[in-house]
């Protein structure tokens, strides 16, 4: 898929991630459309990138669709958009476990189906869904987490299937612990023992990379992470004990405590 001269719907702009993300694509000449909750934030950030800003709600239904209708014409849609959601299940509230819901994984999948059909009537297009390897190996504190990136992760991969030779490609691009901004940098926490972190820029070149080889999945960690949640796939109560052993338990609650007023 072509960057140049496409239309680019971008959810979270605002975040760490999605600022990297918007810059890199202005950098390959794409048409932004960027979307978030922060105002005072987005519209600046458009302004500097000469894209436009929509402002929207992804957990509100409504909201949804009128930016799907909104960003119509966009040929490349990166659903990047995600709630901090970190700490015990236990601890959520229901409307606290719906927001995450909606928002890290209802959002993509509603707007990829909206999105979708005028793609596939071109046939051209691509989707990429910004997930985790918490999407490939569950750990601790992050059940909720892991329950949007394990549905995200399986939602991709089989509507990759279902578009195969439409000439809508769909990728999947997963962070591992990204250091210098987004969820993990803000919480102040630090990675389980002798696991590195990746960098945003890393994550957007991935992203475009994703885009214009039509990757299928894409994992953007060091090595160890990546063999970790391979693992950690194939051998759940192994991976248990080994990130026991890594102090994960002590990573999980200082994402929760630097997450919670993010809820």
């Amino acid at each position: 898929m072509r960057i140049s001269g496409t239309t680019v719907l971008l959810t979270g702009a605002t975040g760490g991630i999605g600022q990297t993300l918007a810059r890199a694509l202005a950098a390959k000449g794409a048409k932004l459309l960027l979307t978030g909750r922060r105002e005072e934030v987005l519209r600046p950030l458009a302004d500097r990138l000469g894209g436009r800003a929509l402002v929207a709600d992804l957990s509100d239904r409504k909201d949804l669709e009128r930016l799907a209708e909104e960003a119509s014409d966009a040929r490349i849609l990166i659903a990047n958009a995600a709630l901090p959601s970190s700490g015990p299940v236990l601890d959520y509230e229901t409307d606290q476990l719906d927001r995450a819901l909606d928002v890290n994984l209802r959002a993509p999948l509603l707007l990829s189906r909206l999105m979708a059909p005028k793609m596939v009537a071109e046939g051209s297009g691509h989707l990429v869904m910004i997930g985790s390897l918490s999407g490939r190996a569950a750990s601790p504190g992050a059940a909720l987490y892991n329950a949007s990136k394990f549905g995200l992760r399986g939602f991709t991969l089989g509507l990759r299937q279902d578009l195969h030779g439409t000439g809508v490609g769909v990728s999947l691009v997963q962070p591992g612990f990204v250091g210098d901004a987004g969820m993990f940098a803000d919480s102040g926490a630090t990675p389980p023992a002798g696991v590195r972190t990746v960098s945003t820029r890393q994550v957007a070149v991935a992203t475009l990379r994703a885009i214009e080889r039509n990757r299928a999945e894409v994992n953007v960690a060091p090595v160890e992470l990546r063999f970790g949640s391979a693992l950690g796939g194939l051998f759940p109560s192994l991976s248990e004990r080994a990130q026991r052993r890594a102090g994960a338990d002590k990573t999980a609650r200082q994402l929760a405590d630097g997450q919670r007023d993010k809820r």
